[in-house]
């Protein structure tokens, strides 16, 4: 069944913080994410949560954080800890399942870590799957690998707020066939919740054969770590270069650097009705770029989905590759969030402050490109973004 980890509150850090690489832009903010960490620690919290592969015998489902980032500004763990635990005792109630495991629905800088958060608050009654649905990521549920054929049904899906008891929630129970389902009807609930909610949907148990197992990338919560661990051990921040190859190694998917040391020079961003956040990322070689002689852009949807080169005719990245922000300045990734944003551009002054902006391209993992129906869900994302290209090879 593979490795069997104990993770506390420094590999919690360590997690969230490869994962701010790995997540291509999205997932959380990982500002929020440090703070949360540091919230657990000043709570008392020394405990650990078991860590391993899913076993195709314990009753378990998809636990996460929905919605616009910026919505959730300065996300804090009481409000994390309300909403795991709404969301979950009306999962429970509905379904009449006892969750024995959790597992992440993307790698990010928060989705990372709510399982984690969720499997601590139990006690050590509930354990955390190694492994998540894209190895990134992702705008929307249909650009996961648990929509594969012989996965688990979407639904129940249920969602809920994060008030301080469940009296107070407010929560829906959707039903739908298929995850683009459940995301159309999700959108507006989350949207009616504040602009983010909790998530808990693909349950797996007996009743439909643990239908989990095999449905997830594994290993992809302790590549994280290693990551993660790399950054935070270095005594300077590692290069770019250093970084892609560090990628390389631990996830076993190609990485390269297509930028490196560049300047966020202009965002452009608004939160859509379905809670979404999309915007548009100036990268140039110079802080001013009136002084630049290159010139980047990225466009986003929570995640980055496409970067294009000013001077070329040919996209420099598409989704479903990563494309992955790092700072040598920092040594950190960083995500699409304001909060995160603003250690690279002061949207006040609407200038660089200065920070340096590397951006990483990382290969989609093989079992995400697989699943049918990935690789289309993510073109319908570009085309609705005016990209209606080829899609990148496998």
């Amino acid at each position: 069944m593979g490795n069997v980890y104990s993770y506390g509150l420094t590999d919690f850090q360590a997690i969230a913080t490869g994962a701010a690489v790995l997540a291509s832009g999205g997932g959380g903010s990982y500002h929020d994410a440090c703070a949360i960490v540091q919230q657990l620690a000043d709570q008392g919290y020394t405990g650990t949560v078991q860590v391993q592969d899913y076993d195709g015998a314990t009753n378990a489902c998809v636990l996460a954080i929905m919605g616009s980032p910026d919505a959730a500004d300065n996300l804090t763990l009481t409000a994390v800890q309300n909403s795991i635990s709404n969301t979950v005792a009306v999962m429970q109630a509905y379904t009449g399942m006892q969750p024995g495991a959790f597992i992440p629905v993307e790698i990010g800088p928060i989705n990372s870590l709510v399982p984690l958060i969720g499997a601590a608050m139990s006690g050590g009654s509930i354990w955390v799957v190694n492994g998540d649905g894209a190895g990134r990521a992702v705008p929307e549920l249909p650009q996961t690998t648990f929509t594969a054929p012989a996965g688990p049904a979407p639904s129940p899906a249920v969602l809920a707020s994060d008030a301080p008891t469940l009296v107070a929630a407010e929560y829906a129970v959707l039903g739908s066939a298929t995850a683009s389902g459940i995301e159309s009807l999700a959108g507006g609930v989350v949207g009616g919740f504040g602009g983010y909610s909790g998530i808990a949907m693909w349950p797996s148990n007996a009743g439909n054969q643990f239908a989990l197992s095999g449905s997830y990338i594994p290993g992809t919560l302790e590549q994280a770590r290693q990551l993660g661990l790399q950054l935070l051990q270095a005594v300077t921040p590692l290069s770019t270069q250093a970084v892609a190859a560090g990628i390389e190694e631990i996830t076993g998917r190609a990485a390269r650097a297509v930028v490196s040391n560049f300047y966020i020079t202009s965002v452009t961003q608004s939160t859509s009705s379905a809670s979404l956040d999309s915007g548009i990322i100036r990268l140039d070689n110079a802080p001013d770029p009136a002084q630049s002689t290159e010139t980047h852009y990225l466009y986003n949807l929570n995640e980055n989905l496409i970067m294009y080169s000013a001077a070329s005719t040919t996209p420099d990245i598409i989704a479903p590759d990563s494309i992955c922000y790092y700072s040598e300045s920092t040594g950190r990734g960083f995500s699409n969030a304001s909060d995160d944003l603003a250690q690279y551009f002061d949207a006040t002054t609407g200038r660089s402050t200065g920070n340096m902006v590397s951006v990483i391209a990382v290969q989609t993992a093989p079992q995400l490109y697989n699943t049918p129906g990935v690789v289309a869900s993510f073109a319908a994302l570009l085309r609705n973004i005016g990209y209606a290209g080829g899609m990148p090879p496998a």
